[in-house]
């Protein structure tokens, strides 16, 4: 398959560019990988979707503010990214300025604070701190990177909302944003139900965002995430087999852990980096349903869901989607997925 293939047309008034006044508020469209149509639910209907021993499979990363603005010495202004803390000091970020600064060169922050440009991995700029470490710089000063087709300067409520309610581990530049609509009454209902929960752990990167450049896909070269699976996870995974349960990956980012984990077809405890690339024609090995928001045209995100309820209904549920006035991506509304093994 094709980039083009992924190309749908979205009117720009349904990208969602708030949250609504509750997390849980949102619309939920269920498909169950048979060839019945999608249904349309609310995402408060999720518990009559699941069954005790059901295990969901959260993303326990937490956001950073990672959004910088300064000036470099001559003036110009600068915007920093943050996507990966390489210790207290040292960080790889996007640089956007209207010349890219050099090597050796200094970016002020809003505090008056100095940081030095060490050089460049890639697309990446390797910075350090010289007075107070990156921490207390995007506490002080940071704002939550919100997604570039959220056309807004971010807000006081982001810094809740762009988070989700067991967000824990530091480290991310997007949200886990399928495990936005979890609220703490939503959780609750879901353990009176017997549905079990365990967390991984996958720091979301600005590549998330990142256009396929080539419409052969087997020559993109997918952008690399840190991710952990702990034994606990695998162990879970394994009791809920025996009781008969389904796993049920909350967002595209536990897809993607569970699946890296399990890349010799049998799940095993992982911590470290994950290029995996998953499009149609991939043999899912861990995860029976998802909950997953809706996906940008032509991205590897979608493609992922593609592969797992299958091309032609998933392109069917999204024009069902935009007919029905869903509200996408990441402040959007959410979809139930069973999983389809398709060729």
């Amino acid at each position: 398959m094709r980039r083009s293939d992924f190309h749908y047309e979205l009117p720009a008034e349904l990208i969602a560019q708030h949250p609504l006044p509750e997390r849980s508020g949102s619309r939920l469209l269920v498909l169950d990988g048979s060839q019945t149509p999608p249904r349309d639910r609310m995402f408060t209907d999720l518990p009559s979707l699941l069954k005790p021993h059901d295990l969901l499979i959260f993303n326990n990363t937490q956001v950073m503010r990672a959004r910088l603005f300064g000036h470099k010495e001559t003036g110009g202004q600068v915007e920093i990214l943050i996507e990966r803390l390489l210790d207290a000091r040292e960080a790889l970020a996007h640089v956007r300025a209207s010349k890219s600064p050099k090597p050796g060169s200094r970016i002020r922050v809003t505090d008056g604070a100095w940081l030095s440009v060490v050089g460049r991995e890639g697309d990446l700029f390797r910075l350090r701190t010289l007075e107070s470490d990156f921490g207390e710089q995007m506490a002080r000063h940071g704002h939550m990177p919100l997604p570039p087709y959220i056309q807004r300067p971010d807000e006081a409520l982001d810094e809740s909302r762009y988070q989700t309610v067991f967000a824990r581990r530091t480290g991310a530049v997007a949200a886990p944003t399928a495990a936005l609509h979890f609220d703490e009454p939503m959780l609750a209902r879901l353990d009176a139900l017997g549905v079990a929960r365990a967390e991984i752990t996958l720091h979301v990167g600005a590549g998330t965002f990142q256009p396929v450049r080539e419409d052969d896909l087997e020559r993109h070269h997918m952008h690399s995430e840190w991710l952990e699976v702990g034994e606990t996870v695998c162990e879970r995974i394994e009791r809920t087999r025996q009781l008969g349960g389904r796993v049920i990956a909350v967002g595209t980012t536990s897809v993607r852990s569970l699946e890296t984990a399990a890349t010799d077809g049998r799940l095993r405890p992982f911590r470290g980096e994950s290029q995996l690339f998953i499009r149609p024609g991939y043999r899912f090995k861990v995860v029976d349903a998802m909950i997953t928001n809706f996906h940008l045209p032509e991205s590897t995100l979608l493609m992922l869901v593609a592969a797992f309820s299958g091309y032609s209904e998933i392109m069917k549920a999204y024009r069902h989607a935009i007919d029905q006035r869903y509200r996408f991506f990441s402040y959007g509304d959410a979809m139930f997925l069973t999983r389809q093994d398709v060729a």
